[in-house]
């Protein structure tokens, strides 16, 4: 499931740039599964990665927890106000590559 756009996101400023689901796109989509359950739903990138990791797990697993350490901890996770976090080239580069993908 892609990242929805709900109260609990919201705090996280960095979502803001982030393309995400309603929460009625959501809705739908679940909607279509239990009518006409398909035998998956998955984007090509979670293909690809299902596939990288069945393939090589240790490459996958390395891939997935240097992408994860590449973006901060959000000023609401760290009891700060509104600051905007900095990221770096690479992190912007990959969350434009992986929109709608959530860690």
């Amino acid at each position: 499931m892609p990242l929805v756009r709900t109260p609990m996101i919201a705090p996280t400023k960095i979502y803001n740039n982030v393309p995400t689901l309603s929460p009625e796109e959501a809705a739908d989509m679940i909607a279509q599964a239990c009518i006409f359950k398909p035998v998956r739903i998955a984007t090509r990138l979670g293909i690809t990665g299902q596939l990288l990791h069945a393939l090589v797990p240790r490459v996958a697993q390395i891939t997935m927890n240097t992408s994860f350490r590449m973006f901060p901890d959000s000023t609401a996770a760290k009891g700060a106000k509104d600051a905007k976090p900095q990221l770096s080239a690479e992190a912007v580069a990959l969350q434009q590559m992986m929109r709608g993908i959530h860690f």
